[in-house]
């Protein structure tokens, strides 16, 4: 073999990346590419995405190649590319949206050979299949069951050579400012974060992964989402930290329901379309973080800082638009993966989904309250008064009351002290 492409996407790393790794291995020469799509709107993922990118470009430097960086659609400017450097193999890592999957078809179309490897995921995400003919699992328990029990393909080292032809463009990476109160990109930040949280993290996630002040998760799903950390790689690190553990296997499991059924992020997975509210004052106050609930207003403005929100504040946020509000679930996904940094297809839908009892839910009709939610896990309100300045001065657990909350909506529960979740 002569040339080989290996197509980057959600696998922005050197590290664990069996696309790249075979390609090393089998192809005198490699042409590590990355293509920019022009509609990837500015803010704080398309600047993370750039930071990371620039961090990949050096570590393939540090390895004697470089990252080709092209603008427009993926397949044109990959099979453009393949002419100039006269490639004749595409490697690319498996992914399992609608809009991946087209592209991936689109290229096995074409008159070159289209390889796929894993990597996106810890298991691959058509690897494991229930008894009963089903081609995935629809509850998580069983899922998890049979994940543990799966014998996971080796980590693998990063390249020692990346042998790029001679002669070719490159191209330049747009220059992208920081922004403010941001995680930095990339794998070498993400490398580093996960050392740290490995060390000093993993041991008390099982105890405090729900204190929403002390904020004693990884962060390390921006990560995860670009691919600038291998998740098997992590899984196997991680191995004796469970708890941790089963929520890479969640976002395993997402990615093998979207796999089976990828319009996950239009329609309704298991149940038939609901009766939803259109009211878009209520949307926007929830997306501005001014309901009036304050541990719903601290998330969401959390989300508009930062570009991450705490997990815990995540399904308060959302159980509060669809079972209190009534508002459709596909609004508040849209608004989540606008802004979250480690917003995906499979993850954000299939959460949205799970709360909105649409999903994989094995109680759809669950309560979910979200004052109990708020005084069992922000019990002091340093959470809300972080983000909600208006309420600083509210001592303790009374910063929870609601401060000014809009008319309850026809045929929605009027209470918000209940005894459910």
């Amino acid at each position: 073999m002569d040339t080989a492409i290996v197509l980057f996407n959600r696998d922005l790393r050197v590290h664990d990346h069996p696309a790249l790794a075979a390609a090393c291995e089998r192809a005198e020469r490699v042409v590590p590419l990355f293509v920019l799509d022009p509609s990837v709107p500015e803010g704080r993922r398309r600047g993370f995405l750039l930071q990371c990118l620039a961090d990949l470009r050096a570590a393939l430097k540090e390895r004697g190649g470089d990252l080709v960086v092209r603008h427009g659609d993926v397949v044109g400017e990959t099979m453009k590319l393949a002419g100039e450097a006269g490639a004749t193999v595409i490697h690319a890592s498996a992914d399992v949206s609608s809009l991946a999957r087209r592209r991936e078809e689109r290229l096995a179309g074409e008159r070159i050979e289209y390889v796929r490897f894993p990597g996106v995921t810890v298991v691959p995400p058509d690897e494991l299949r229930p008894s009963g003919g089903s081609d995935h699992y629809r509850v998580f328990t069983p899922y998890w069951n049979a994940w543990r029990r799966h014998r996971h393909r080796p980590v693998l080292p990063p390249p020692g050579q990346v042998r790029l032809p001679s002669g070719l463009p490159v191209g330049r990476l747009p220059r992208q400012e920081p922004v403010a109160g941001t995680l930095r990109g990339g794998e070498s930040a993400g490398r580093e974060r996960a050392e740290r949280w490995l060390r000093d993290g993993l041991a008390g996630y099982a105890d405090g992964h729900d204190d929403m002040a002390g904020d004693r998760t990884s962060r390390l799903s921006p990560y995860l989402r670009f691919g600038c950390v291998s998740p098997l790689e992590l899984a196997c690190r991680a191995e004796h930290g469970e708890e941790f553990v089963r929520q890479l296997c969640w976002r395993d499991f997402h990615h093998q329901v979207t796999y089976a059924f990828p319009r996950i992020n239009r329609e309704n997975y298991r149940r038939r379309e609901r009766s939803w509210r259109h009211d878009r004052q209520a949307l926007r106050a929830w997306q501005a973080g001014m309901t009036g609930l304050p541990i719903v207003d601290a998330g969401m403005r959390q989300l508009l800082a930062e570009g991450w929100m705490h997990n815990r504040a995540r399904l308060i946020v959302a159980a509060y638009l669809v079972r209190r509000l009534g508002l459709d679930w596909r609004d508040g996904a849209g608004h989540f993966f606008e802004h979250l940094l480690d917003g995906d297809v499979a993850n954000n839908s299939g959460n949205w989904q799970w709360v909105a009892g649409t999903g994989n839910d094995t109680r759809p009709n669950r309560g979910f309250n979200p004052l109990r939610q708020a005084r069992r896990y922000d019990p002091a309100g340093d959470y809300v008064r972080r983000y909600v300045p208006e309420l600083a001065d509210v001592p303790g657990a009374k910063v929870h009351e609601p401060w000014r909350l809009p008319a309850q909506p026809e045929g929605y529960p009027a209470r918000l002290d209940g005894t459910d979740e």
